[in-house]
């Protein structure tokens, strides 16, 4: 008598290990598979330097960008405050970098280090005044605290070269190895994406991620039930400011020259959309949308000076039928394991 039961109860068990680790397998098949495609995507990040300068120094920019480009996520995807400013703090980072080596003779990783610092407590200040408000208020606040930096990197001339730009900037060397090597810098770039991908895989698990998404959720409900909704706001803002810092810092290792067009709103707006080509709300989404974003403007600048309108179409239909990005949509229709490694 007691087979039966026994038996019965077996296929829903095996039917939900199915489910659970898509495509017939269990959660420790799903975990083996991400930790493998981890184990592919790393070695093809490190072969990249063989494919040649032009291949590499490519790879760099996109890194550095996907840099931006999360930082930007954790707040758009994950606390749901759309900036349109982030460029304040991508930039920031990059002028304190090259300013520090040209006028003062500083280290770059000295430079480094001032930016993420010194971009994190902007985000601090001026996180404080946005987030008083929300929607397009917010939106609007934050470009016009980017344009006021804009402005001031512009008149500056003295120290940050204006419109013109900074030149001038040595790299500087890591373990003996002169960063001027094209190898070298992708890989010090590429160590760095890596651990900022990890760092905001860990925070979006922690706690506090949870507390961010809650606020992106139902603002009303944290707020009713006892979170406090503006510091978890001024949090992610001041968090997301730091890695931006980060990302600038490479940028200006990377570039060696820095001009006012990285304050700029319109590259705010081309992280805004390299957000939305991949995917808010995940990790790995913004990383594929500058990928995306940066190869069409390689491709169609090359091909036609009118590279911005084919880019200009190409969001829009992405807009109208993938509106959860080309990563959303791979999540959507893919296999378990890799949704549960978004």
């Amino acid at each position: 008598m007691s087979a039966g039961p026994g038996k019965a109860g077996a296929a829903p068990a095996t039917g939900t290990r199915a489910a659970e680790g898509g495509s017939g397998g269990t959660p420790a098949d799903g975990a083996l598979l991400r930790r493998a495609a981890f184990a592919v995507v790393g070695l093809a990040l490190a072969a990249v330097p063989l494919a040649g300068d032009y291949a590499t120094s490519l790879v760099a920019e996109v890194l550095v960008f996907a840099i931006f480009a999360m930082s930007l996520d954790l707040i758009v995807g994950y606390t749901g405050l759309m900036s349109f400013g982030h460029a304040a703090f991508f930039g920031l980072s990059a002028y304190a970098v090259t300013m520090l080596g040209v006028h003062a003779g500083w280290s770059g990783w000295w430079g480094l280090l001032a930016g993420v610092v010194l971009s994190t407590l902007a985000a601090l200040v001026i996180g404080f005044f946005c987030i008083r408000v929300s929607g397009i208020p917010f939106l609007m606040l934050t470009m016009a605290f980017s344009q006021l930096l804009f402005s001031i990197a512009v008149k500056w001339r003295t120290m940050t070269g204006g419109t013109d730009g900074l030149t001038g900037f040595k790299r500087p060397s890591l373990f003996g190895w002169s960063l001027d090597d094209r190898a070298t810098l992708y890989w010090l770039i590429a160590a760095g994406f890596v651990l900022v991908w990890w760092g905001l895989r860990r925070l979006i698990d922690s706690p506090l991620g949870s507390t961010m998404i809650g606020v992106r959720e139902n603002e009303q409900r944290m707020r009713a039930i006892g979170y406090p909704v503006q510091r978890i706001k001024l949090i992610s803002f001041t968090i997301a400011g730091g890695v931006a810092g980060f990302g600038g810092g490479l940028y200006a290792f990377f570039n060696a020259f820095v001009s006012s067009d990285i304050l700029h709103w319109v590259l705010s707006g081309d992280v805004v959309l390299m957000v939305i080509l991949g995917g808010a709300g995940t990790i790995t989404g913004p990383v594929i949308g500058t990928a995306i974003f940066l190869m069409l403007k390689h491709v169609f600048s090359s091909a036609t000076e009118y590279w911005m309108l084919w880019l200009g179409i190409t969001f829009i239909a992405c807009v109208m039928f993938m509106r959860q990005g080309v990563w959303g949509l791979v999540l959507q229709h893919g296999p378990k394991w890799l949704r549960d490694g978004k």
